[in-house]
């Protein structure tokens, strides 16, 4: 069978994109390694995640949910409404899950993957779902096989394991990191091993009332008010327009309200001075919690600065030679940012690969299409604004302009488009220099660097990125036609 468009993914952009084809009429197919749907929401439930982007704005335009319970909901609650979506709409019968594609290659007008079990699925395109954060980043510390105790990755946690009362080391101070001491510095004896300290936005995660619920349940049209609610959105706003320059006023305004946090929020000193960043708040993603501040001060928690020098089978030997004795020891080492859809192998015209093309580092025009590789596209792929605003805004924002190719493949009867080198090289040069300009290149290390240390993503505003999606430049994409013999 032939489907008009294969999707890889069945995380957030590949439910989107499915029930947006699924509206069209279009053949679809959903292909999913996993067992289930969900990505990085399914795949992490480290204790204490939560996301940082306000609950009702973190929804699909057309599905709001009454039902959330916070402001910055928990990840099962958030895993909860996507299930209740995918399954809504009926999805699961257009997809193929324990399912994974490690081969594409382009066939002249369609493209030909192939899975794990050496099936074969046919498509004229194929959207790339499968997220920026899946591939787990396990740090190269010396002796880490070593250790006798419990070892988990957030990314992979083993809820088997107790944890009350334990000694737990957590290495690596995000976002993750962040969230595991809020949560676990009541119930367990927690070491945060910190190496770069980071700027932390106060927020309050604030309790949905059953009335307020009962109330959302009610109005409908409050939901849709609150998702693009003109305060969250005039503040989106003014941060995406803040990261343009590290000096900006807004920037400014961000820096002092994360100083202020510290200074009210740490009394003693010498913690204040470790917990205090040497670089520009932004530079890094902005982390928001309501608490960690209070949970590293807890009588049960201790923050350490000293430098891994190993690891030891009962705990981590640090650079003054004292060895933490520990239980577990926890991993908020994030991910490999770089992979994408690797390491599934793409092919496309003339037997060009994405790793070849993407010999540089990862990249597409727009974030949507690379040359050579016609009708295939990206949803938050390479540069997409991933530490900016929502990535649901974004996948919607995406989808607009991914349909307007789909559109064009039929209306003008070509077999593929994709994007032209020259607007690649163009827009690769532009971005990259505002990458390095932005607060994201002013002077630290995050994963948003590539290779090159230059920041892989959006370093513009919000609403540059949504008039850009508003409608391809035709003139930016090559048309590929069928070969044609003659008699």
């Amino acid at each position: 069978m032939k489907y008009d468009v294969i999707i890889i993914g069945a995380g957030m952009s590949g439910t989107l994109a499915g029930i947006k084809l699924q509206a069209q009429g279009k053949k679809f197919l959903i292909i999913e390694k996993s067992q289930k749907m969900g990505g990085t929401w399914r795949d992490n439930t480290y204790p204490g995640l939560t996301c940082d982007v306000q609950s009702h704005a973190y929804t699909y335009s057309f599905e709001p949910n009454p039902e959330w319970t916070r402001a910055f909901p928990s990840g099962p609650e958030i895993h909860s409404y996507f299930e209740n979506v995918f399954k809504k709409y009926k999805l699961a019968e257009n997809t193929l899950f324990n399912t994974e594609i490690v081969n594409a290659k382009w066939q002249e007008d369609h493209w030909q993957l192939t899975d794990q079990h050496g099936q074969q699925h046919t498509g004229s395109v194929v959207i790339a779902a499968t997220g920026v954060l899946h591939h787990p980043h396990r740090p190269d510390i010396p002796g880490l096989a070593d250790f006798k105790g419990s070892l988990q990755h957030t990314a992979v946690w083993d809820h088997s394991v107790p944890l009350d009362g334990k000694k737990i080391a957590i290495i690596g101070n995000g976002s993750t990191g962040v969230q595991l001491v809020s949560a676990l510095s009541a119930r367990a004896h927690v070491r945060h091993f910190q190496r770069t300290p980071q700027w932390i936005f106060p927020v309050e995660n604030m309790v949905f009332t059953e009335e307020q619920r009962e109330e959302f349940r009610k109005n409908r049209d409050l939901l849709i008010y609150l998702h693009d609610e003109p305060t969250y959105v005039a503040a989106v706003e003014r941060f995406t327009n803040a990261v343009l320059d590290p000096d900006s006023p807004e920037i400014m305004e961000i820096q002092k309200i994360c100083q202020d946090n510290l200074d009210n929020s740490v009394a003693d000193p010498t913690l204040r001075s470790k917990l205090t960043p040497s670089y520009r708040a932004g530079c890094k993603r902005l982390i928001y919690s309501p608490d960690y501040y209070r949970a590293i001060q807890h009588p049960n928690s201790r923050l350490i600065t000293e430098g891994i020098e190993r690891v030891e089978a009962t705990g981590i030997r640090t650079s003054d030679g004292q060895l933490h004795e520990l239980d577990i020891i926890a991993l908020a080492t994030g991910f490999k940012a770089d992979r994408f859809v690797r390491p599934m192998q793409v092919i496309g015209l003339n037997d060009k690969t994405l790793d070849q093309a993407w010999e540089n580092g990862p990249t597409a025009y727009k974030a949507i299409s690379m040359p050579d590789f016609p009708n295939f596209y990206f949803m938050n792929g390479p540069s997409s604004p991933v530490g900016n605003f929502s990535l649901i805004d974004t996948a919607e924002m995406q989808w607009g302009y991914i349909n307007q190719l789909i559109e064009r493949l039929e209306t003008a009867n070509i077999a593929g488009l994709s994007a032209r080198h020259q607007a690649l090289d163009t827009y690769d040069q532009e971005r990259r220099e505002a990458a390095r300009n932005s607060v994201f290149g002013s002077g630290c290390t995050s994963w948003y660097l590539d290779k090159n240390g230059i920041p892989n993503t959006w370093p513009w505003s919000q609403s540059r990125f949504r008039e850009e999606m508003l409608a391809p430049v035709w003139q930016d994409y090559a048309e590929h036609h069928l070969q044609t013999v003659a008699a």
